[in-house]
Order: C-alpha cells, then structure tokens, then sequence
C-alpha cells in the first residue's frame, strides 16, 4: 500500500495546461539562450554579492531553466511539485531583476530606470503563472 505524503491535485483545466506548455517553452527558450547567444546580456542580472563569476551563475541558471522547462511540458502527472519548483525559482533569481534596477545595468532592452522598475512587477506574475499553470496555487489551498 502506498500512502501518499499530499493531497490529490485536481485535474488541471485546459487553460492551465496550456498556460503550463507556454511557461515550459518560454523557460526552455531562455535557458538556451542563456547558454548560446545571450549569455552576456544576462550578467546584467547576476549580483555582485554572488560570490561566484557571473558567467557560472548564467551557465547553471540557463541548465536549471531548461531542466524547469522540460519538466513542466514532459511531467504533466508532476506538475504540481514541479510548479512549486518552478515558482521557488523565479523567487530565488527575483534579486537579480532588483540588482539591475538599482545598479542601472541596460540588458535586454531594459535601458531606463523606468523599465527596469516596471520588470520588476513581471516576476510575481511569473510566479502565479507558474503555480497557477500547474495546479500547485490549488493544491495550495486544498491542502488542509
């Protein structure tokens, strides 16, 4: 007999599977562009507080992304851990968006303050849309 250690997710709606397909194919496409021909851009996200060189943060944050990615389109029965993954993700890298606000760093088009500062509300979004697109925000709740 297996226990299960959480509750059963509820079956994902169609607009959650294709809102979890979009994110896994957007992580996939930034994780590869992280390794190849936007490497250098992303330094502008690494801070200097990372007690690492800022090309290794990019190199392993672009694996992670594409292992994020292949996970959220190939492991739909995990979607929920995998969601939960994701969002503590994009948490973790949050710090790198605020460092290129406060430091001024032009990357990807982010070339004013005023951009910089409005990425900065991206990412929480990107954090629903992971938890929601996998059923995690409903697992979340349910789970009592």
């Amino acid at each position: 007999m297996t226990r299960q250690l959480s509750p059963p997710s509820p079956p994902p709606s169609t607009l959650q599977n294709v809102a979890r397909i979009a994110l896994g194919a957007m992580l996939l496409s930034t994780g590869i562009s992280h390794l190849t021909f936007a490497k250098r851009p992303f330094h502008a996200q690494v801070p200097a507080s990372i007690p690492l060189p800022a090309s290794t943060v990019v190199e392993v944050s672009g694996v992670a992304e594409i292992a994020i990615g292949a996970s959220l389109i190939a492991l739909p029965r995990h979607r929920v851990p995998i969601g939960l993954g994701t969002a503590a993700f994009l948490v973790a890298v949050f710090p790198g968006n605020i460092s290129q606000y406060i430091h001024g760093l032009s990357a990807f088009g982010l070339d004013t303050d005023a951009k910089r500062f409005g990425r900065l509300f991206a990412q929480p979004l990107f954090v629903a849309w992971a938890l929601y697109g996998t059923g995690a925000w409903d697992w979340l709740r349910n789970r009592r």
